[in-house]
């Protein structure tokens, strides 16, 4: 199950399937990230509570130089590995009670869900090739 964030949609799709096809079935909104997408506390929430598929979420702030210096490389990491994988980014600043929630101690936080449940947690910058070699790991992308 894969919640389209642009209309709160739960849409089907085959475990194991590509996304960079596929189209939410009330909106027509692509469901995959060849880019990270900003979301917020509610909208995390609600991928919490419906999706089961495959998402990272990288928790930043502004003020943050390493999540700065991080950005460029989640972006291509999300341009490579957004048809297996889907990329978002939060704002702690902008979404404390997320941040609270999720007991991020330290920006930038990388936390990956599968199957409803968090798979993956890793605090600092990453960057380049060990950042994909991460993501590989904790989410066996096809």
């Amino acid at each position: 199950m894969i919640l389209c964030l642009a209309c709160g949609a739960v849409n089907r799709v085959p475990s194991g399937k590509s996304l960079a096809p596929a189209k939410c079935g009330r909106c027509a909104a692509g469901l995959a990230t060849p880019e990270p997408v900003d979301i917020s506390s509610e909208q995390l929430a609600e991928l919490q509570s419906k999706d089961t598929g495959a998402y990272l979420l990288d928790v930043w702030a502004s003020w943050c130089g390493p999540c700065r210096m991080m950005a460029p490389h989640y972006h291509a990491a999300a341009a490579r590995l957004g048809a297996d994988v889907r990329f978002f980014k939060l704002d702690s600043d902008q979404n404390r009670e997320a941040a609270t929630r999720l007991q991020i101690r330290g920006v930038p936080t990388l936390l990956g869900w599968r199957g409803g449940r968090l798979i993956a947690n890793r605090s600092g910058a990453q960057t380049g090739p060990a950042l994909e070699t991460w993501i590989r790991k904790a989410f066996n992308p096809a």
